[in-house]
């Protein structure tokens, strides 16, 4: 399990296409043999076992982007912190940074909803 901690999940594994998910196991996850033939169920599932995610819905283990929502949090924080230390003068600015802040905000919670 140490070399799946090296893999970096753009989106969802339900969400990524039966082609997307090939190239992950045959690029990043030596040990799932036949990618190439399996459907997406099967890949998603070939998936999660190599990567030690939990396949059973009722199961309710933390979540795999863990580590990603965490560093989208951090990065939360320094926003609002920069957001707050900026005049009310400067509107456009304060209002760049809330956007931003709303639109990471939003994609921890597509993460979370994503198990």
């Amino acid at each position: 399990m140490g070399e799946s901690t090296d893999i970096v999940l753009k989106k969802p594994l339900d969400k990524m296409t039966a082609k997307e998910l090939r190239e992950l196991c045959i690029n990043n996850i030596p040990q799932i043999t036949g990618a190439s033939g399996m459907d997406k169920e099967t890949l998603v599932a070939a998936v999660k076992g190599a990567l030690g995610f939990s396949t059973d819905k009722d199961n309710k283990s933390p979540s795999p982007y863990k580590e990603q929502i965490w560093a989208l949090k951090r990065q939360v924080r320094t926003l609002r912190q920069e957001k707050n230390a900026i005049s009310t003068e400067q509107r456009q600015e304060r209002n760049r940074l809330r956007r931003k802040i709303n639109h990471l905000k939003k994609r921890t919670r597509r993460l979370a909803a994503a198990t």
